[in-house]
């Protein structure tokens, strides 16, 4: 067993005793990590100011070595999420985002650009009444960290480049845009226009720098929201539980 130092957010919380909590976190040099917080319930606890789902705290724990639970001994609170007062989607982006880190992250496979990208987003939900360019940069993040980001520039049939078309037909299941000649022979169950795909090539080579300034119409925004969502579904198996308050 070790002690490890680390800044992680809490992306998950469970009752594990009349006094204790398991806490999910997601964090910047281990990843996803599972430890009990022994007396967390308590009224004077010393973990009490820190323990809120989404807060980012400075942590530290004792890794074990046998596969169990680690052990949290402190928690220093950096920040407690509050999304933008009055806006109550910024909230459920936040429980969205949690949720996305819990499913597709491993447990001690760390992600530093995946942990800056989440904090982040989650920073721009407490100072700003609008979540979808953020949140899109997110998820662009997380999918390309995982391996699963959808190829914009070729055909996933063919490998060849995409041509000038007015809109591009995308297959979950290939994970890319078919060409013209392609689509004839191919299903896929998601439409996007040409105009929305320049976006998302210029949002996933740049995203920090290009998501600031980029403006989007509702049309791109609603294009880019049901590919995302499909192809976060098909990694799922299931559509996420806080997919459907991701509202336009």
């Amino acid at each position: 067993m070790s002690n490890e130092k680390t800044e992680g957010l809490i992306i998950r919380l469970a009752d594990f005793s009349e006094s204790s909590k398991v806490i999910t976190w997601f964090t910047r040099d281990f990843g996803k990590t599972a430890s009990l917080a022994k007396g967390a319930k308590r009224l004077k606890s010393s973990f009490e100011a820190a323990i809120d789902l989404l807060a980012t705290c400075r942590i530290v724990f004792i890794r074990k070595s046998s596969g169990g639970l680690d052990l949290l001994t402190e928690a220093q609170l950096v920040n407690r999420f509050r999304p933008y007062p009055g806006n109550l989607s910024n909230l459920y982006v936040g429980y969205y985002i949690a949720e996305l880190l819990d499913a597709l992250t491993e447990e001690y496979d760390p992600h530093p650009e995946l942990y800056d990208a989440a904090y982040a987003v989650l920073q721009h939900l407490q100072e700003h009444d609008d979540f979808q360019k953020s949140l899109i940069t997110f998820e662009l993040t997380i999918l390309e960290e995982i391996g699963q980001l959808p190829q914009f520039d070729h055909c996933a049939g063919c490998s060849q480049e995409l041509g000038q078309l007015e809109s591009y037909l995308y297959d979950v299941n290939n994970g890319g845009l078919y060409c013209q000649h392609c689509e004839q022979q191919r299903h896929g169950n998601v439409r996007i226009s040409r105009g929305t795909i320049a976006v998302l090539q210029k949002l996933s080579d740049e995203k920090t720098i290009l998501s600031q300034r980029l403006s989007l119409s509702l049309q791109q925004q609603r294009e880019i929201r049901k590919l995302l969502s499909t192809t976060m579904s098909h990694i799922l198996g299931r559509r996420p539980k806080m997919a459907s308050y991701l509202k336009l």
